[in-house]
């Protein structure tokens, strides 16, 4: 068995090749930049592009199991390539793919819904490494400024990892899509007193709000349609973020990791 890790460089595409790694698979991680990777030398790394399926031919050889993204290049743009990859995919030899998704379908899951490869999605309401964007105010000024305290159901990068690990490995995950939470529903307070415990660092909490926000993001340099976004769901974050479902446990048969967890292990990034 080999398995093809796309986003390999990325936070959970490297929790996926660490746990496949550690489950004795062997593993093939693809990237645009292959000289400036890193990983386990038990890792065999590809050249190649997901917006560019011919480049990916190479990496496919004797491939069982792939990991897709359905994002593309340095702006994150949705792949408009989903047909030629699963169809490179399928031509392959792959029999099982996982793929993680947003709320919105892209090309790579219409065209995996057409075809006849096994497949799993794996959706997210919320990602603990999200809290990485406070870094720089944390260091530096010591607060976090958010518009819209509602809670959040965050889950782990390595969760999200080992529900696809699971998938690509294991019988009987084909033609599921799996909602994937952490095993509580926090607000970004209490999550950022959490990071103040894991430092031992009082941190200031500050709730904006919506033209703070839109200041503080402009002044970030922050697209005018990305910052309306980021008000409309701080404004109305859709019911789902805030409920804790049992998926991870379920799938993988270990309760999900706390944010607690993720704090006391990123503890470092926040610290002066």
């Amino acid at each position: 068995m080999t398995i093809l890790v796309t986003g390999a460089t990325g936070t959970i595409g490297r929790q996926i090749v660490a746990q496949l790694v550690e489950r004795g698979v062997r593993v093939r991680a693809l990237t645009r930049n292959p000289a400036t990777a890193t990983f386990p030398g038990a890792v065999e790394v590809a050249c190649g592009d997901l917006a560019e399926p011919r480049s990916l031919a190479p990496a496919l050889e004797g491939v069982t199991g792939l990991h897709l993204i359905t994002f593309g290049g340095d702006d994150y743009a949705s792949l408009q390539t989903g047909p030629e990859l699963v169809e490179l995919a399928a031509k392959a030899g792959v029999t099982r793919v996982s793929v993680l998704s947003g709320w919105d379908e892209t090309s790579v899951e219409e065209a995996l819904r057409a075809g006849d490869l096994g497949w799993t999605r794996l959706q997210c309401v919320e990602f603990m490494a999200n809290a990485r964007d406070w870094v720089t105010s944390i260091r530096e000024e010591g607060v976090v400024r958010v518009f819209g305290d509602h809670p959040g159901a965050v889950v782990h990068e390595a969760d999200i990892a080992a529900v696809a690990v699971t998938a690509l490995v294991e019988e009987g995950h084909a033609g599921q899509t799996y909602l994937l939470t952490g095993p509580q529903a926090l607000r970004p307070a209490e999550r950022v007193r959490l990071i103040g415990e894991a430092i031992g660092r009082e941190i200031r909490f500050e709730e904006l709000d919506a033209e703070g926000y839109r200041a503080l993001m402009r002044a970030s340099g922050v697209p005018e349609d990305m910052i309306e976004f980021g008000v409309q769901l701080g404004a109305n974050p859709p019911e789902a973020g805030g409920v804790v479902l049992p998926t991870v446990e379920q799938v993988t048969g270990r309760a999900g990791r706390t944010f607690a967890q993720w704090a006391g292990e990123n503890a470092a990034l926040f610290r002066v």
